[in-house]
């Protein structure tokens, strides 16, 4: 699918953090500093591949989970209202919590502003926009980066645990963003610069899956594309800019 038919789709979903907000890079150094305090964690985690690999985009508890399994850990899965610790899987995400608002205090995360350009612009063409993200703290991101005017919907977290929503690469987050815009899957777009992400846009029948690579490694573009991604970009508003070339034939 060309570029600019990203236009022709009734409705955008977007990915939260790393794809509207730079929250992406706040999550993985929670996550490291969590990942690094439990004993035997051999090699460290790591922010970039580690982080893209294993957890983004999933709910904190299936991310340690994901990460411990591959270091072949059998640590205990425990409560999920455990506090925050290093003796099992849910203390260890507690603890990533936790570690993630000290994070927060400690800076400002804005949204990313080729986002922003393509969300006005997609809002000018009257092609109605809206937000996921597995996090609880979704909703408060958004807000503070400025962005909840121009979207229709927001399902996070919180709506993971109240619908029962499966986490990434399953489409549920997705497939009810898409059902509360009132628009099937199949002419919609998501955004996603996690694979877990670019997984379930295929999964969901989505009609485009564009991918956002933050990244810039060697192989994370073509690891986006392997996972499901139609289109790869390192900023959102390259789409601003190419569909602007393809309206001036």
């Amino acid at each position: 699918m060309a570029v600019p038919e990203l236009w022709d789709c009734r409705a955008v979903v977007f990915d939260t953090d790393g794809v509207i907000t730079d929250s992406a890079r706040a999550h993985a150094t929670a996550w490291k500093e969590a990942f690094d305090a439990v004993p035997g964690v051999e090699p460290p985690f790591d922010q970039e591949d580690d982080y893209r690999r294993y957890v983004d985009g999933k709910s904190r508890l299936d991310g340690a989970a994901a990460f411990f399994a591959a270091r072949n850990m059998d640590l205990p899965y425990g409560e999920p209202d455990e506090a925050p610790g290093t003796d099992s899987v849910c203390a260890v995400a507690a603890m990533k919590d936790k570690i993630f608002m000290r994070v927060l205090d400690e800076g400002v995360l804005e949204a990313y502003p080729g986002t922003v350009r393509l969300m006005l612009a997609l809002q000018s063409a009257h092609v109605p926009c809206a937000a996921i993200s597995s996090s609880r703290h979704a909703r408060d991101l958004i807000e503070h980066a400025g962005v909840r005017p121009m979207l229709e919907t927001v399902v996070d977290g919180n709506d993971v645990a109240s619908l029962g929503l499966a986490g990434k690469p399953d489409p549920a987050l997705f497939l009810e963003a898409a059902r509360r815009l009132s628009v099937p899957a199949g002419s919609a777009a998501i955004v996603e610069d996690a694979l877990s992400g670019v997984e379930a846009g295929r999964r969901g029948g989505f009609g485009l899956v564009v991918g956002v690579d933050r990244t810039a490694s060697a192989t994370s573009a073509d690891d986006l594309r392997a996972h499901g991604a139609d289109i790869v970009v390192r900023d959102l508003g390259e789409l601003v800019g190419a569909a602007s070339e393809g309206d001036g034939g």
